[in-house]
């Protein structure tokens, strides 16, 4: 039999001399036929395996990862495109024959739970391919949705202008969030899923180096081995763009936002996340907690569920999806397993270098500001038919200019903040000045190091010395700089117009009034309507303004001359 088979193939590849023209040809063609299929086929098949379907429902490891991948910015996005990454295609396959490793392990049952990349291609080979560092991202406009865990379920909204910058230096840019990308950035962590960063080296422009060290890590930098450095890129933040699991409170906030969920059932924030976050030892197990929803309904609000159990019943639905697709008990996933590294709130993030407590060989700390990355954050709840967004643009006081101003703020409020802001509540969360803004003192930053022992121990010797408070003794008769002028000047004015003198005017000294700004005079002795002084202190619109008694005494001293004792 194989005998025949062979003599039937040598025949038909190898036919007799004096064949048809058509047999002679045949073979040619057949081969032909086999190679084209052979190479369609293969095609086809690359292009299946480099498929984000085949990556997330092939592998019974993956689906987390998958159904992260598909609701995240970069759901159009091939998985290949980043862990293989764009390259030629004879690069391509070699880098894919890596990956038959996952294959052994998936076979002898070696892999890990929950899954971890280990081996991403280096950011400048991925992410900027679209995504370009010399590109300047302007500021935008960012609203956060949020609602209370009052039975109401009350929203608010916080307003943020968000810093993205970025940009060439060349194009005088490289500012920003960004400029950590445009800039030589590195750091040392000491765990694999870099959440601890106890050394940071900056480099200046002019190739000089910073060293920041986290004082309270105990780290040694004079043994440090520069190659073990890690240069600052996209994915050393952005470690979560497209796998990132969200918290039950975030996920309630965006289907309460987009009204998944209805905001008319009592509680069903507070709720909600309650029974998303249970600690549950299987999936279905999950989804029955979930379902016991109805039964606090049924039981605390008869009424309102004998009317609404349809829209109570959705609720517990979408409750149901999202953690199905947030927690893999099995593979030991949720929204705890992967830090993301953006923001700061849930998982250190930003803080693990912008905790205040990075210090230099100066005692600096890496800046721990808001408005370094954002704009002061603004809480604004549906009462609020205005929202105003403090963009800070004018000069800074003296003391801000301090690298560890935020972990100093607290302890040097005095009556001088009223130059610039409104101090009603200080420290609280009202909302009512900008000293009373819940989205600063309503949250637990747990990543900062505002109060790291060591950290307070430095900053002890830098609180500045409190200025007496300039006493103005009762005008027993006219004014004059030395009775009165000089002492309001002092008491209103000099935190901008002393010696940081702020538009070439400083207001210390008799002759420094008289001298006036870059400018010119801004006083006329003898004529204060044509004075500048008075014409910017009667719009009642600057930094700091003169009440209208102090304003007329200021008036009469001008017209009088200007007198100086």
């Amino acid at each position: 039999m194989i005998k025949r088979i062979r003599a039937a193939l040598r025949k038909f590849f190898f036919p007799p001399h004096g064949s048809p023209r058509w047999v002679l040809i045949m073979p040619y063609a057949v081969l032909g036929i086999l190679t084209l299929s052979l190479l369609v086929g293969g095609a086809y098949a690359w292009d299946y395996t480099n498929s984000p379907s085949f990556c997330g429902t092939s592998c019974h490891t993956m689906p987390p990862e998958y159904a992260a991948y598909q609701v995240s910015p970069h759901a159009r996005i091939a998985c290949v495109e980043c862990h293989i990454g764009r390259e030629f295609i004879g690069n391509q396959i070699f880098r894919k024959a890596g990956d038959v490793r996952h294959i052994v392990a998936m076979t002898f049952q070696t892999y890990e739970f929950p899954i971890r990349v280990k081996n991403m291609r280096p950011a400048r080979e991925i992410c900027e391919k679209c995504h370009s560092p010399d590109k300047f991202a302007d500021d935008s406009l960012r609203v956060v949705s949020h609602f209370s865990d009052d039975e109401n379920n009350t929203p608010y909204s916080i307003y943020l202008v968000l810093k993205t910058g970025g940009g060439a230096k060349r194009e005088g840019l490289g500012r920003g969030i960004h400029w950590h990308i445009v800039s030589k950035v590195y750091y040392y962590p000491t765990d694999s899923e870099e959440q601890s960063i106890p050394f940071v080296r900056v480099v200046n422009d002019d190739g000089s180096t910073v060293d920041y060290v986290d004082v309270e890590s105990g780290f040694d930098a004079a043994n440090i081995d520069s190659s073990q450095l890690k240069e600052m890129d996209c994915i050393t933040c952005h470690n979560r763009i497209t796998h990132r699991i969200y918290t039950p409170e975030e996920s309630l906030d965006r289907a309460l936002f987009l009204g998944q969920i209805s905001q008319d059932i009592p509680e069903i924030r507070k709720k909600g996340v309650e029974a998303l976050s249970g600690n549950y030892t299987s999936q279905s197990q999950a989804l029955a907690g979930i379902a016991g929803l109805v039964n606090y309904y049924e039981s605390y609000y008869p009424e309102f569920y004998r009317t609404h159990s349809e829209v109570v019943g959705e609720a517990i639905k979408v409750l149901q999806q999202i953690y199905s697709d947030s927690v893999y008990i099995e593979q030991k996933v949720d929204w705890d397993s992967h830090p993301t590294n953006i923001g700061h709130i849930d998982s250190p993030g930003c803080f693990r270098c912008h905790d205040g407590k990075h210090l230099n060989a100066e005692e600096e700390s890496i800046r721990l500001e808001c408005n370094v990355c954002h704009s002061i954050p603004v809480v604004a709840g549906t009462e609020d038919f205005v929202t105003t967004i403090e963009i800070s643009r004018g000069p800074e006081p003296e003391s801000h200019l301090n690298p560890n101003w935020i972990s100093l703020h607290n302890q040097v409020f005095d009556t001088s903040c009223t130059a610039c802001h409104t101090t009603d509540d200080p420290g609280g969360t009202s909302n009512t000045s900008f000293c009373s803004n819940s989205a600063c003192h309503g949250n637990v930053f747990t990543y900062a190091g505002f109060d790291a022992p060591q950290l307070r121990e430095i900053l002890q010797s830098q609180l500045p010395t409190p200025e007496p408070t300039p006493e103005q003794t009762p005008l027993a008769s006219a004014p004059t700089f030395d009775n009165y002028v000089g002492a309001l000047f002092a008491e209103k004015c000099t935190v901008c117009h002393g010696e940081l003198a702020t538009g070439g005017l400083k207001l210390l000294t008799y002759a420094d009034t008289m001298k006036g700004s870059t400018n010119g005079p801004i006083l006329l002795p003898g004529d204060s309507a044509k004075s500048v002084l008075v014409q910017v202190q009667s719009t009642g619109k600057h930094f700091a303004n003169l009440t209208a008694e102090e304003l007329e005494l200021i008036k009469g001293w001008i017209d009088a001359g200007a007198p100086e004792k």
